[in-house]
């Protein structure tokens, strides 16, 4: 027999009260997984939430390489997730693309030791691990910036995976040079260099949009996230990670309007009035949008029958560069 959503909650109740388990769920998530989380917040934010948490599991409600950055920085935790999910984004480096990827830089004459890599936290653990033996680190969405900044006083070439988006806006707010690689640019004349890779969701929203809404709503605000198009960004009145941009919506005066160019769930969570998802289409994250309750309760129940589903695992040595390449971060 199918069980409803309120029975599956009331299950998932009973579960969390007799299982050692944390659930968390990221903001993308469905409203009715995000309502079940323990926990909720961005992939890092979550992260590091759970360090301090003393469960022995956590089942995390978001995509793999969020397990795997709790993995990572919390190794005696036990790690599983509902759904397999994968984010588009980070399935587009590995390990052998990111060697590739120096390679190139080599090749148009900048060694190994004028490099210093940083990898969005969009990013599967053997890039993380990739980066932080080459001595880089990780950034976030709201302190790439910083991050950036700071990596710039070596003296090096930033090589920036896997976004372009955020790599190259990032390098417009800062009046930096950047490239992206394969677009037939001189390398040796760029500050940040790209790898090609891009949100699929963050790609939906269009300079179209904004100029529709501008026209339909005279006086209303553009927001949107860095993951987008870097014409967009220039378009808008506030770029933000998804904290900045809860940040900034929430303290809008209510009459305002405001136009959000990130996730849909996010969106539609900020505030019942004036707020506009910024699209024509709805930009869901398909593979966020994957876990469903009943994949709750049913990874629950495998702990309880001690058959974990879904359970991430790290390899010793990528566990060890990739936390470095963490905590060099959050060091800053």
């Amino acid at each position: 027999m199918q069980l409803t959503n309120e029975e599956l909650k009331q299950k998932i109740s009973e579960y969390k009260k007799k299982l050692s388990v944390t659930v968390v769920a990221h903001f993308y998530q469905r409203d009715e997984v995000f309502e079940v989380g323990d926990i909720t917040g961005d992939s890092l934010e979550l992260a590091i939430k759970t360090r301090d948490d003393n469960s022995e599991f956590v089942v995390f409600c978001g995509v793999g390489f969020m397990g795997q950055s709790v993995k990572v920085l919390s190794p005696n935790k036990r790690v599983v997730m509902p759904k397999a999910a994968c984010c588009a984004m980070a399935v587009m480096i590995d390990g052998m693309q990111f060697d590739s990827s120096v390679k190139a830089l080599n090749e148009a004459g900048i060694p190994n030791e004028n490099i210093l890599p940083i990898t969005y936290i969009n990013s599967n653990a053997d890039v993380k691990a990739k980066v932080g033996e080459m001595g880089g680190m990780v950034c976030t969405s709201s302190n790439a910036k910083k991050i950036i900044t700071t990596a710039l006083q070596e003296g090096k070439k930033i090589l920036f995976v896997p976004d372009r988006c955020l790599g190259q806006n990032i390098a417009n707010q800062m009046g930096l040079k950047s490239c992206v690689i394969g677009d037939g640019s001189n390398l040796l004349e760029a500050d940040i260099i790209c790898f090609n890779g891009f949100c699929s969701v963050h790609q939906l929203f269009t300079v179209e949009d904004i100029k529709f809404y501008r026209k339909k709503y005279p006086g209303i605000l553009i927001a949107v996230h860095p993951e987008c198009d870097p014409a967009i960004c220039s378009a808008a009145d506030f770029v933000g990670s998804t904290s900045q941009l809860i940040k900034y919506i929430r303290e809008l005066p209510e009459d305002q309007k405001v136009a959000v160019g990130t996730e849909f769930n996010l969106v539609n969570r900020l505030r019942p009035k004036n707020t506009f998802v910024l699209s024509s289409t709805k930009p869901e994250c398909p593979t966020m949008n994957e876990t469903t309750l009943k994949d709750v309760y049913d990874v629950l129940k495998s702990i309880d029958e001690g058959e974990p589903l879904n359970e991430i695992f790290v390899d010793e040595k990528t566990q060890k560069w990739a936390k470095i390449a963490l905590e060099r971060m959050l060091a800053l």
